[in-house]
């Protein structure tokens, strides 16, 4: 067992009775919806996983710790901690050396998750390249760890607020393959479409799986984007967030708005101007991911990952 690694009593007994695990970010909780919805909403995703017959595994950082499953109030403490900080791959050592409450991002939440030995990871959308980026080099670190871990990361894919097309464009680049569930079009989180398709459509858990577990048993390593539209009836219109997108993107700039605080500002600004729509459609999509990951780390258990 990993020496940073802290299992939860359910994830323990599921590892041990070898039952499929699905990890769940924290960031979502710390960074990514006020309270209460987040602890809410974090609860309400870890039991449509259990009920889809995994066992989920939201994994944090605390007290020096990484924590594999959190209790009810270690979610809390998450929830309701203003201090947690945002952790990626360069920041895992700090936080984890100087004992400081951490919240994973995708690109941390990849990390741990290969330590633990889970192949599948939901989460809400994967960060991207940003609008902008041939000049401000600002590209997120999730892109590189799908590149180089191997695990696969359920989404509804990036939010509207980056660069999609350059996104994918990366995402090539590094062989990370991009599947699509149920349609060709790639979905760009609070819209069912982007206007870009994904390289592959495979709708049934079972072809997934076996997808996934070839692409690992040829010995390419990395991971696997595994992109799953928002539900048409929780889905924005297309033309209203394109909209909304291009005037928070205005404000962000002419505020003086950048680096690590872009992302939160404009989902913040995105809800004030939709009056609250997007955070339902965030929290809609999250838990259709989460089903979707259930069921595929239950048929990666009858494809068995190399």
């Amino acid at each position: 067992m990993h020496q940073f690694l802290s299992y939860s009593a359910e994830v323990a007994n599921a590892r041990a009775a070898g039952k499929p695990v699905v990890a769940l970010e924290s960031t979502i909780i710390s960074h990514g919806m006020p309270y209460p919805q987040n602890v809410q909403t974090a609860r309400e995703v870890e039991q449509i996983i259990r009920d889809a017959g995994a066992v989920p595994a939201t994994i944090a950082i605390i007290g020096g710790k990484i924590c594999i499953g959190l209790s009810p109030e270690q979610l809390e403490l998450l929830g309701n901690s203003p201090d947690a900080m945002k952790v990626s791959r360069r920041d895992l050592p700090y936080v984890l050396s100087q004992g400081k409450l951490g919240a994973t991002t995708v690109a941390a939440t990849m990390i741990c998750a290969e330590l633990a030995g889970i192949h599948v990871f939901v989460t809400g959308g994967i960060g991207g390249v940003h609008r902008g980026a041939e000049t401000s080099f600002d590209i997120s670190a999730d892109l590189q760890e799908l590149a180089q871990t191997s695990v696969a990361v359920v989404c509804a894919g990036v939010k509207s607020i980056l660069d999609i097309g350059l996104t994918l464009e990366y995402l090539e680049t590094h062989g990370v393959p991009v599947v699509s569930v149920g349609q060709a079009g790639f979905p760009a989180f609070f819209t069912r479409e982007s206007g870009f398709n994904a390289e592959f459509q495979l709708d049934t858990p079972a072809e997934q799986a076996s997808f996934i577990n070839t692409k690992w048993k040829l010995g390419l390593k990395g991971g696997v984007v595994v992109s799953a539209p928002v539900p048409q009836a929780d889905a924005m219109p297309k033309a209203e967030i394109d909209a909304i997108t291009a005037q928070a993107l205005g404000e962000a700039a002419a505020g003086g708005v950048t680096g690590k605080k872009v992302t939160p500002f404009l989902l913040a600004r995105i809800k004030q101007l939709t009056e609250g729509r997007s955070l339902a459609t965030n929290i809609a999509l999250v838990k259709n991911n989460a089903r979707v990951g259930a069921e595929l780390a239950r048929a990666l258990l009858e494809h068995p990952v190399a």
